[in-house]
């Protein structure tokens, strides 16, 4: 028994110096992730408007799709605006509050996306964000540390 506990000792704090990594790659990879994609539907607004109505045609979200797509553009660019400060914060401060909000705040849009997709009976669609959202629920646990 003494020996699991020396080891467990010993994992956790090999561990620790890791941490500050992964919070900081964690919040940059957010931050390239939602600034690509909110800025995407902000520039090319008429070609994610064709998509977002053709995808919910048919659903209980048909009649405001286009009132959410703005919704999802508004919080992607403000997630990733907020990551990116975070990731300055963590690197110049060494505060990660600011990457904290930011990567929960993804972690809310994964689970909008995902109730969309499953609305819509994308199931493959709904499939792809639980990764990024398994991922947002590590990442925020690293800011415990």
């Amino acid at each position: 028994m003494r020996r699991l506990e020396i080891f467990m000792e010993t994992s956790s704090a090999q561990l620790l110096p890791a941490i500050p990594l992964i919070q900081l790659l964690s919040t940059v990879f957010f931050a390239i992730l939602f600034l690509q994609s909110g800025l995407d539907k902000v520039f090319d607004w008429k070609g994610n408007r064709e998509y977002h109505t053709a995808q919910f045609a048919g659903t209980p979200l048909e009649k405001p799709s286009i009132f959410f797509l703005f919704v999802l553009a508004v919080l992607e660019v403000a997630c990733g605006f907020t990551c990116l400060a975070g990731a300055a914060a963590l690197i110049f401060r060494q505060d990660k509050t600011i990457a904290f909000y930011g990567v929960l705040l993804a972690s809310v849009i994964f689970c909008c996306l995902f109730a969309g997709q499953r609305i819509a009976k994308d199931y493959a669609g709904a499939v792809s964000i639980v990764s990024y959202f398994i991922l947002s629920l590590l990442a925020l646990f690293s800011f415990e540390f």
